[in-house]
């Protein structure tokens, strides 16, 4: 094995510094900033760091305001359109990976499009729908527009997957008497578990962030918010409380870290390991 250059070595390791120092500032501001006092946060030069750190600023952004309930309409939110868009998506895809049925790949080319609509081409046909269904309101109606954005993506992306998988291993579960549904449940799915992870964590990343959908189906009373809207209600009309609204940004950024490194450990698992299992 060549042994790498001090130089090299040198210019490896500084570029990782340097990459990492430009990605993880706006978080490190974000910490500053909330915890800045409000007659700092315009100081000029800026503080890297508050000398009397305001740490109550999250027990009062949670008086003040109905954020718990806000989180906890966004997990509903997030978990309902992540596991609606899964199931659709990962039958959908294995359809269009393993029958072999005229147009299939125009179907699949047609699905991908529709994933290239604005958001805000969907709004009104949505809207129409919810309000003729009685949804307009309900947190249901966040979940359905949230995968019609959602499951194309998701299916394009499982296609892709399921078509790297040997179909060897389902005809002989098939052999043993293992049935079409329980071959995806007991043999597809755990091969594919890195690209069931990197899905489910695009559903749930997009679906976490959404603010339009929620904006536009949702009642105008904060019992129904997103963590999204009522973060956004925290800017006044004649002043904004910045470090409150870091204080929300960060406390809603917690559940994206935690799925995230939740599901690490199946995104850097590979075909073969699970074939293995």
């Amino acid at each position: 094995m060549q042994k790498r250059h001090p130089l090299g070595t040198f210019a490896l390791y500084a570029t990782v510094i340097v990459t990492c120092a430009l990605l993880l500032f706006p978080i490190y501001w974000m910490v500053v900033t909330a915890l800045q006092p409000s007659s700092n946060l315009r100081a000029y030069p800026p503080q890297f760091w508050p000398t009397d750190p305001q740490w109550n600023v999250f027990a009062d952004l949670l008086a003040k305001h109905p954020f718990m309930l806000w989180f906890s309409n966004t997990i509903l939110i997030a978990f309902a359109t992540m596991t609606i868009s899964l199931a659709v998506s990962i039958l959908a895809a294995y359809a269009l990976s393993r029958f072999r049925l005229r147009g299939g790949q125009g179907l699949g080319l047609f699905i991908l499009t529709s994933k290239m609509l604005p958001a805000t081409l969907l709004i009104i046909p949505l809207f129409a729908i919810f309000r003729s269904t009685g949804l307009v309101g309900s947190l249901w109606s966040v979940v359905i527009a949230q995968a019609t954005l959602i499951v194309p993506f998701c299916t394009w992306m499982l296609k892709g997957y399921f078509d790297t998988m040997p179909p060897e291993l389902e005809q002989a579960a098939l052999v043993d008497g293992c049935s079409p549904l329980g071959t995806i449940w007991r043999i597809v799915l755990p091969v594919a578990a890195p690209g069931l992870a990197a899905t489910a964590l695009y559903a749930f990343v997009v679906s976490w962030s959404d603010f339009l959908f929620g904006r536009t189906f949702l009642t105008t009373t904060d019992e129904s918010w997103t963590l999204q809207m009522g973060i956004a209600s925290l800017k006044g009309e004649f002043v904004t409380e910045w470090n409150v609204i870091m204080a929300g940004s960060i406390m809603a950024s917690i559940p994206i870290i935690i799925v995230y490194l939740f599901l690490e450990r199946f995104l850097v698992g590979g075909l073969a390991a699970g074939s293995e299992k």
